[in-house]
Order: structure tokens, then sequence, then C-alpha cells
């Protein structure tokens, strides 16, 4: 399907997105257009939802859960407290191939992909970032010997000191990492590098997509193949302007899975016919929670006008700082990560990940690198 990146999005989904945009946070618990799963299921008939049970099995998702919390170095796993829970599905009937998963992660897992995420991927420099367009972004150094140490989180102290300098210091100016990771830092790509700029991928072998990450997101959800991802960091003011995804070489479906504070999410498809309207949805999505993109809605057009102040899940609260005994180290890290205690509180974390190319496209690729 050839769709234009750059096309501007139907009146109408933009009209809606603007309300939600302007809309007051107070307001939005009052609101009989927003759909929040997490509140009662006797909504479903005015929304126009069709529930149903998560197709894979409880089993096999504690099994996916329990890999991705065992521990790299020691090979432990870390327990959590599935309970053979039964995750519905919400697919608002009028966007085909849109479905809602509320609370498919477990807190554990959670707090784990948020550390991956954010101290080991995010030192990655493979791994590009929206500051990289602009700055020189110096990683910071072990104090280990070892040369097979990973290269330390931008969270750990040492990386205090860092300044990071501008590629045009008469445009930008110098920062330090307290407004690197406080306001800067906006994206992360992993696996494919998204060009934003030119909305396109590079044609050059990706590096490598996180197994562990991979292996969770296919886990979860068989049908597509996690290639690449853009992890997005949002604070209250922030938005994500309505675009569609159309810079992938096949129509797999799209994941995203949310972290931290509530966003509003809007998603919407053009009029089937003249003098119909724009078919929307609009959805509150909370920590853990997942949405698939496949189908019809698989290029839909989508953003988020809205994150919520205040409304960070209280397991997560302190992160990266004394998180409970159920996490490891790689998560927490005691009195090192102090300084840093509650950035999430007022942070979403937004990771979505698509396939790029089919698997012979995939192939090819593997062989060029």
């Amino acid at each position: 399907m050839a769709l234009d990146a750059h096309e501007r999005p139907p009146e109408g989904i933009k009209r809606i997105y603007k309300k939600y945009q302007k809309l007051q946070p107070h307001a939005l618990n009052t609101e009989p257009e927003l759909l929040n799963q997490h509140r009662s299921l006797s909504d479903a008939e005015r929304f126009k939802l069709q529930i149903s049970p998560l197709h894979q099995d409880p089993d096999e998702l504690y099994c996916v859960f329990e890999r991705f919390l065992r521990d790299a170095q020691s090979g432990e796993r870390s327990h959590i407290s599935c309970n053979g829970a039964l995750r519905l599905v919400y697919q608002p009937k009028h966007i085909p191939g849109l479905s809602i998963i509320p609370s498919l992660l477990p807190k554990a897992v959670q707090s784990r992909l948020l550390s991956r995420l954010l101290h080991r991927d995010l030192s990655n420099l493979a791994h590009k970032t929206n500051v990289h367009m602009h700055y020189t972004v110096p990683y910071p150094v072990s104090e280990s010997l070892s040369s097979s140490s990973p290269t330390p989180s931008f969270f750990d102290p040492i990386a205090s000191p860092i300044v990071f300098q501008p590629l045009e210091p008469t445009v930008h100016k110098p920062l330090s990492t307290s407004q690197f990771l406080n306001k800067k830092l906006r994206w992360m790509t992993l696996g494919g590098q998204y060009d934003w700029t030119r909305k396109l991928y590079p044609e050059d072998p990706p590096p490598p997509f996180p197994p562990d990450i991979a292996d969770l997101v296919q886990g979860c959800f068989p049908a597509m193949r996690a290639q690449a991802a853009i992890v997005n960091l949002y604070s209250p003011g922030d938005t994500l302007s309505l675009h569609r995804d159309v810079s992938e070489s096949c129509d797999r479906p799209l994941v995203s899975i949310s972290l931290g504070c509530d966003g509003v999410f809007v998603i919407g498809l053009p009029a089937q016919s003249e003098g119909e309207e724009e078919r929307v949805a609009v959805v509150r999505l909370k920590s853990g929670d997942a949405v698939i993109m496949a189908g019809e809605a698989r290029y839909a057009w989508h953003g988020v006008p809205q994150i919520v102040k205040g409304t960070c899940p209280e397991f997560l609260r302190d992160w990266p700082y004394g998180l409970s005994s159920e996490s490891s180290g790689e998560d927490g890290g005691g009195e090192r990560y102090q300084m840093w205690k509650g950035w999430i509180e007022g942070k979403r974390i937004n990771l979505n990940v698509r396939q790029m190319w089919d698997q012979d496209a995939e192939k090819q690729h593997v062989d060029e690198g």
C-alpha cells in the first residue's frame, strides 16, 4: 500500500485530537467519549466494543514473562504473580484490527522493561536518539577496568559530570546530564534506526534488536516480528501529533506498550464514503497496557494529545531508586540512583514495536550485514 508519510490527517480526526489536547486533566474522568477500559465493562455497547479473552494461553504468557525476568548473568529467575489471570481484549467494531489489552504486563515485567530500556539500551551507542541530531552524545565510562563491562547507565552518578556539546554552538547550548534526561530526551530507536527527517529507514543493515525485548513482544504477539522500535518519552504537556506508520515494507501488526503516566490515545480512519464522518476512538492508556494495530487499523491515523500528570502507578514511582525486593538489582540500584528517585513519576514511556520486512527481505538484510 503506497501511502504518503507526509500527508495531512483528515479534519474530523484533527478536530477530536485538538479537543482532547485542550481538555483539562480533571475533565477526563467524566468525558463520555473517552474509553477507559479499566473502569467498567458496562460501556461495551456504547463504545461499540467487542470484548473477548486474549488468544494466548495464560500459562504460555507466564513463561514469556518469567523468561524476561531471568537474570542475564546468574540465570536465576524472578518469580512473578500471574495467577493464571485472564486478560481481556477490547476491540472497537468501527476500527477493524484495533485491539486494546489492559494490564497486559505484570508489575515486575514493567519495572524490568523500563530498566532495560533506560539503563541498558539508552547507553548503547547503536541506538540513536533525538539528541544525536543536534549534539555529540558522550557515553559514561565504566569505573571497572574490564573492557567487557557494559556501558554504565546515564542515571549512574558517574554520568553526572557529562556535558553534551552542540554540533552547532551558535544554535544550541551545551546540555548537562540532568537536562538530557529531564527535558531534551524525547525518543530512542531500537533495531531499525528510523530517519525522522526523511521518514524512512536507512538502507544499511540495522543494529540488532535487543533479543530479550524481542522475545517478550513476540511471545505476547506472535503475529509479528520485532525488528524496529521507537521509544517515546513524554512529560505532562508533551504531545505526539497525528500520523500514520507507513514506512515499513510489510503490513504486519504494530505493537505499542505503555509505561508510567497515563496517556490519551486518539486513533481514526477516514470516512468510508462521502458525507460520512471519520471513524475515531479515544482511549486512556495506563502503565502495562498494550495496543495492537492490525488489519485496517494498521495504517490508521493516531496520536497522543495529552499526558495525564500524577498518574504513574505507585509501584513505579520511585524508579530507578529503591524498588521492592521482587525486582533485581538491574531495576533499582539502591542508594546508587538516589538522586533520580521519582524520575518516572512525571514521565510516560511508550515502546512502539514494528516489523520492517517480510521474512525473505529480513534474511537478505541479515546476509548483507
